[in-house]
């Protein structure tokens, strides 16, 4: 069938191109097209090609408002025929198209006084990209009110599909069903549908502007059994925020029981919401958790909370609190009378709990308290130009239980307060010369903690560090010296060694260097960029006695490729390594020459010491005599690092690295991974960990479709709908300590994908202790585009499956055009 729209009539243009119709036929459409401009006829010619519609960057969702009011109307049919200004019958292929509305029907009556369109015979109404078929319709394309007897419909947003006895349009956006069926499980063409799960209700709603609906006296059916009822049911037809009762969670714990939760959403504002959590433990009680979120220009957060009242477990009250927070001053704004000219920040990280054993209780409350450090911070920053000033105070809470014995901790110290003032400068001119970096650096800060337990008197540090720089940077290497001064002044709250303050001035001088060679070879019959980058460091700081000197935050640095070439081998302030050596390692990389690329990269370094490191950690930050960075170092030769990273394909990537002790002959930490994606939904992961005298683990992760076991080709995936209907995986990751010969952490399941809806089943087991595991079982059944029952595994699976993709993720929101009729 050829429509083609034709323009109100001028004396240049005609009506109409010659068609075999009857002359009666062409005057009568000659009289209506001129009676009413704004409604355009085509008639059918059975020797037209179709036409075939292009893609436009001109089509729009939505009409501005403007112009929606004058937009025209077209109707096109085999045999037409009517009055001027009143009722036009269009018979025979019938179709009646406004902007965002389309009309089919065996026959068709329109009133163009009162824009009223009756539709008979194998109806179909499309309306921005939602259909609706069946025998009988009658709208009215003005005001989108009407009905539609027994109609079948399919809904663009949410993919959902239904029928009703009947359908009432009641406006542009609205739409209700009754006697209705409601599922996104697709309509299988030619035969009755039953669909796996559907929502039977006496009435559903459709609100395409609050993106919702609801259904009254409705119960939920899967596989035709009925497995929940409700006189008010709910539910999204887009991802669109809105409030109500979320689906309910199950779990299944061996130390808590069975856990239900009901939560409720609030949607307050656009920048405001909230979400309460009640869950009912049967063997504690009722737990109140609830978690409250803002976003504003200016700042945002989010705060969570939880309270048991009367732990039958634990005989007591149980509560929980996180809050986080970020806020800005925008430059130029004043706070207490004082001009700002670049941002004040205010970042604040509260965390607190009830009792030292809620870590392992409530492993994964809604609070997700779950460290036994909880930090607890207040800190304001502001910057301009080369200055940077912060000030906060830092407290923790160290979730220590008595039964605790082989896991005892030490805590940090509370720094209270804690100012820093710093000042860099970047290739500025000193001394006449160019391109030098100097800073200076100061910090005032009070420790606190308890003497019992960390074995220190408290105090307060004042710290000071200069420095100053240069780099030279030529085409094939680098040159960089460096000067520092570190100053720490200390003030006891006891006697220490005899005295109640101290202080200590470590300089320190090191001169960074490395060559760059590159070259174009080949291997394996592929092409690359070759570099060669030997590297050397040298390092000199002298001998200060800092044994006298309390260590409030120092600790030794693990030993790796970024700090085997650092200064010093302690972190934080109160210890300066006396470390007088030079660094000597080399990597070698393969670039792709036409994306750059790293595709392979291997590296290897060693420490030569040229006298022995005698600054020490003290015994009470040890734990034992032979830790790290607690005895002396008189090795000349360190370790060699040894480091290597293969990525030949976009499929396969290896990591691999080794700490080899030339006295021991043997590795002391070794490290070897692997990963294998080969597509989406596909992966593989692996790896092997060995601290020599410590631990030694397997751990292994994946998520890959079972089918690939016995299909004769693997399924192909598409972007955010996993491999199709029909498919089962398996997901999981298991860490197996090799020593004990026993599985540490264990996550593991099976998905079901049906198409329309998602089945889980999810075993999770995470050490809490030495001899104590928390073990739950998880299962849940996701209807696409619905609901989700059961319990929630997915964010276990995000946080311990490596690279684990979710089988629903709508990449692209969904276009009226794609239902274009």
């Amino acid at each position: 069938m050829n429509r083609r729209p034709v323009c109100p009539p001028t004396a240049a243009r005609p009506l109409f191109t010659p068609s075999p119709v009857g002359r009666g036929v062409r005057a009568l459409l000659a009289l209506i097209a001129f009676g009413a401009p704004g409604l355009a006829f085509a008639q059918a010619s059975g020797a037209a090609a179709p036409v075939v519609l292009q893609p436009s960057a001109t089509l729009l969702e939505t009409l501005p408002e403007a112009v929606q009011g004058s937009v025209p109307s077209f109707v096109s049919g085999e045999r037409l025929h009517g009055q001027t200004d009143g009722v036009v019958v269009i018979e025979g292929a019938a179709e009646l198209r406004r902007h965002g509305t389309v009309i089919k029907a065996d026959r068709l009556e329109y009133d163009q006084t009162s824009s009223e369109a009756k539709a008979e015979g194998h109806v179909l109404i499309n309306r921005g990209g939602n259909r609706f078929e069946g025998p009988a319709l009658q709208l009215n394309v003005d005001t989108s009110r009407g009905h539609f007897e027994q109609p079948a419909f399919s809904l663009l947003q949410s993919d959902g599909h239904g029928d009703a006895k009947r359908v009432d349009f009641l406006g542009q956006d609205k739409v209700e069903a009754t006697d209705a069926r409601y599922s996104t499980c697709p309509r299988t063409p030619g035969a009755k549908w039953m669909p796996d799960w559907l929502v039977r209700a006496d009435r559903i709603e459709l609100d395409n502007a609050e993106e919702v609906g609801t259904a009254h006296g409705g119960v939920m059916e899967f596989k035709g059994v009925p497995i929940l009822g409700a006189p008010y049911l709910s539910f999204p037809l887009t991802d669109k925020r809105k409030s109500g009762v979320l689906p309910p969670t199950i779990n299944l714990d061996n130390v808590s029981g069975l856990e239900l939760t009901l939560p409720y959403y609030l949607n307050l504002a656009p920048e405001f919401d909230a979400t309460l959590y009640p869950t009912l433990m049967s063997r504690r009680g009722l737990d109140l958790g609830g978690e409250f979120r803002y976003l504003q220009p200016g700042y945002n957060g989010r705060l969570r909370a939880a309270y048991m009242p009367n732990d039958t477990l634990r005989n007591s009250d149980r509560w929980g609190y996180a809050l986080q927070h970020q806020h800005s001053v925008s430059p130029g704004a004043t706070l207490g009378g004082l001009g700002l000219h670049s941002p004040l920040g205010l970042r604040l990280n509260l965390n607190r709990v009830s009792d030292d054993n809620y870590w392992r209780d409530f492993p994964r409350s809604s609070t997700s308290l779950t460290s036994r450090l909880l930090a607890n911070e207040a800190v304001l920053n502001w910057n301009q130009g080369p200055w940077a000033l912060s000030a906060g105070a830092y407290r923790w809470q160290t979730l220590q239980a008595t039964d605790d014995v082989d896991a005892k901790i030490i805590p940090p110290y509370d720094r209270l307060p804690s100012v820093a003032l710093r000042f860099a400068q970047d290739h500025q001119r000193w001394a006449g010369l160019s391109g030098w970096e100097w800073s200076l650096q100061t910090d005032y800060t009070r420790f606190h903690s308890d003497p019992s337990l960390t074995g220190q008197v408290n105090g307060s540090r004042s710290l000071a560090i200069a420095r100053i720089g240069h780099r030279w940077d030529k085409a094939g290497g680098y040159l960089a010296p460096s000067l520092q001064l570190h100053h720490a002044s200390y003030r006891f709250d006891g006697v220490v060694s005899g005295a109640r303050s101290a202080s200590r001035s470590v300089p320190t001088f090191s001169v960074d260097s490395g060559l760059v060679f590159e070259r174009e070879t080949s291997y394996f019959g592929r092409r690359f960029n070759q570099t060669l980058e030997p590297r050397a460091f040298f390092t000199w700081t002298p001998y200060r006695d800092q044994s006298a000197l309390p260590n409030y935050d120092s600790a030794a640095n693990d030993f790796n490729f970024a700090s085997i070439y650092a200064e010093n081998t302690f972190g934080g302030n109160d210890r300066l390594a006396d470390l007088r050596a030079l660094t000597v390692g080399a990597s070698s990389r393969l670039l792709d020459p036409a994306t750059g690329a790293e595709v392979v990269r291997l590296g290897l370094a060693q420490r030569y010491l040229l006298r022995d490191q005698r600054v020490v950690l003290p015994p009470q930050s040890c734990g034992s005599s032979d830790a790290s960075g607690c005895t002396p170092v008189t090795n000349r030769l360190s370790d060699v690092l040894l480091g290597a990273r293969v990525q030949w394909s976009p499929r396969w990537s290896t990591d691999a690295n080794v700490q080899y002790s030339p006295q021991e002959r043997e590795s002391v930490r070794t490290t070897l991974s692997g990963r294998y994606t080969p597509s989406n939904y596909r992966v593989l992961s692996a790896a092997y960990r060995l601290q020599r005298g410590s631990s030694e683990q397997l751990d292994i992760g994946w998520q890959w479709p079972l089918s690939d076991l016995w299909a004769d080709k693997p399924a192909t995936p598409s972007a955010g709908r996993g491999l199709g209907p029909g498919q089962w995986y398996s997901v999981g990751r298991i860490n197996y300590s090799v020593p004990d010969r026993k599985i540490v952490d264990l996550v593991a399941g099976f998905e079901y994908d049906a198409g329309c809806w998602i089945g889980r089943v999810v075993v999770e087991r995470l050490t809490t202790g030495t001899t104590s595991a928390n073990q739950r079982v998880l299962f849940q059944i996701e209807f696409s585009g619905f609901s989700r029952i059961g319990s929630n595994p997915l964010q276990t699976l995000k946080d311990n499956v490596p690279r684990y993709q979710y089988l629903r993720e709508d990449i692209n929101p969904p276009s009226r055009f794609q239902q274009y009729d």
